[in-house]
């Protein structure tokens, strides 16, 4: 059942600074800290970036060695998805799902600390293979055998290091899915949830059913290396086959678990910025729903070239039966848009930014759902824009855009709208001069994780283009930090509801208090807050 009225509670002993932040429970401050280590974990993935696009600026470079350029683009990945992505939408879930549902805190608020705590444990670990003996891991971040097989400690340093992420993902998980199911204030019913928290509850889903897998995965191939198992030797009795069908039993799902809490936050914040109701509501929930369904049925379109998929027709058709329900999704956010009173402020310049780039993506994996397709740009650098414009192009405009959003409820304050506009733009042009020309590199040929390339291959000019638009994307990311630092220092408060928003969170101060809420307004829609401001004004509201 769940509690909606302050109780008086026993006063809890008192710290300041730097303690009370290394012991809170408050999943508010927790989901902050996530914010803040998901951007230090994003800096040292950019600047690994930097490194990869610096060295494939030219032929033949020599930048970085080949075995270190293996480290980088294998840290790198590894760093962006589990360290980077993941727990960025984990922080905004952290604070904004309890204040969603109308809830005190997350069920249970010392795993929710632990889950935290061990993110930046499991992060240093995999970082400290650079300063092993060998280097750091260097088989890709998908960590294939038998290269995996044959790395120094810095493979094992990757392994324990993604075992504790791992840990940490599926204890978040069970938390998000019993805060949600158990502490929902009256009123509000499934399907009232706001996107946003059917989205995280989804993705706690996915994560409860597929990370298991790779965490036995990546325990079987440590027992390999150090105590001389065999489940992925072939010579012992096991077969590479196991490890690629564990590894994206997981894989492919995870895609999902890093572009759902994108896609909630975007169904968040149409709404707001066009002034309507998120169009076909349930249809939206329904997406979610049955894209984490069918995720679980496609993995084996990642082996199309490797000779184990024997039923090529039955993967291809499953994954193109994703693009229906992110159809819808797409179909729904455009409706809500159409003849929307539309308020072009920067989180829904972001949200507009991540539909276009993310329809690239999309697009891209259309093609690569054909076996025949397939075949011709599997491990070219067509991937490599893929997954990019699915994760950075999709997750990270998202995310940004719920930065920008979510910002004045966790401060008080807005940032900069002139320095945010500047932001999205810088973004969204370096994204493309980065990404796009690697469509095109895939189509002539080049394969990625490759260190150097021979002049007379063609590859240089459009190599170039895509390294000077990385360093234009860390030029948005400067003006980025610029505007959080101008915004902190010379700041106007705002009010509690800045941006005339519709769900729970906005009923509350900005930043909220402890104890999240002094009241809680009737939930009689899908829009509370929005129904109040209506019954103010003396204009009604009601079920939507």
């Amino acid at each position: 059942m769940a509690v909606t009225e302050v109780r008086e509670t026993a006063p809890a002993p008192k710290r300041g600074g730097v303690m009370e932040w290394l012991t809170t429970t408050d999943h508010k401050k927790i989901g902050i800290m996530y914010l803040v280590n998901s951007f230090f974990f994003f800096c040292v993935g950019g600047v690994l970036a930097l490194m990869l696009r610096t060295q494939l600026a030219k032929p033949d470079n020599t930048f970085l060695s080949p075995h270190l350029y293996n480290e980088v683009f294998t840290i790198h990945g590894t760093i962006m998805i589990f360290l980077v992505i993941f727990p960025f939408l984990s922080g905004f879930g952290n604070y904004i799902v309890p204040l969603q549902i109308g809830a005190l805190d997350m069920a249970y608020p010392r795993v929710n600390a632990l889950s935290f705590w061990l993110l930046p444990a499991g992060g240093l670990t995999i970082l400290s293979g650079f300063f092993v003996s060998g280097g750091a891991a260097a088989a890709g971040w998908t960590n294939y055998v038998p290269l995996s097989a044959q790395g120094g400690a810095g493979e094992d340093l990757w392994i324990l290091g993604l075992l504790i992420v791992g840990t940490a993902s599926i204890l978040g998980a069970i938390n998000f899915i019993v805060t949600v199911m158990r502490m929902r204030a009256p009123g509000l019913t499934m399907f009232r949830l706001p996107p946003f928290t059917w989205a995280t509850f989804t993705t706690s889903l996915l994560i409860i059913l597929a990370t298991p897998v790779v965490t036995g995965a990546l325990i079987m191939l440590f027992c390999d290396r150090q105590f001389g198992t065999t489940f992925f030797v072939p010579s012992g009795g096991g077969s590479v086959a196991y490890y690629l069908n564990t590894f994206w039993f997981f894989g492919h799902p995870e895609v999902y678990m890093l572009i759902l809490g994108a896609w909630g936050i975007v169904s968040e914040i149409i709404p707001v910025f066009s002034g309507k109701p998120l169009y076909g509501y349930k249809g939206v929930v329904l997406a979610f729903l049955m894209i984490a369904a069918l995720s679980f049925t496609v993995w084996a379109h990642h082996m199309f070239t490797t000779g184990l998929v024997t039923n090529l027709s039955f993967f291809a058709a499953t994954t193109e039966m994703i693009s229906i329900p992110t159809g819808v999704l797409f179909f729904n956010w455009l409706a809500t848009m159409w003849h929307g009173k539309i308020r072009f402020e920067v989180p829904m310049l972001f949200a507009i930014g991540f539909i276009a780039m993310f329809l690239i993506g999309g697009i891209d994996g259309v093609w690569m759902a054909s076996p025949a397709m397939d075949f011709a740009i599997h491990d070219t650098f067509w991937v490599v824009a893929h997954i990019h414009y699915v994760l950075f192009g999709g997750a990270l405009f998202g995310i940004f855009a719920g930065i920008y959003f979510w910002y004045p409820k966790m401060t008080g304050y807005k940032l900069r709208d002139g320095l945010g506009k500047w932001h999205f733009w810088v973004m969204l042009v370096g994204f493309n001069l980065t990404f796009f020309p690697m469509h095109l590199l895939g189509l002539k040929g080049m394969p990625r994780r490759i260190a150097l390339y021979p002049a007379d291959r063609g590859w240089g000019t459009l190599n170039l283009i895509s390294s000077i638009g990385a360093y234009i994307i860390a030029i948005a990311i400067i003006i980025f930090i610029v505007n959080v630092i101008v915004s902190a220092r010379r700041h106007e408060k705002v009010g509690d509801d800045p941006w005339q928003a519709n769900t729970l969170e906005w009923a509350t101060s900005s930043p909220p208090p402890p104890h999240n809420f002094d009241r809680l307004p009737r939930i009689r829609s899908l829009r509370p807050v929005y129904d109040e401001r209506m019954a103010k004004a003396g204009t009604g509201g009601g079920e939507q």
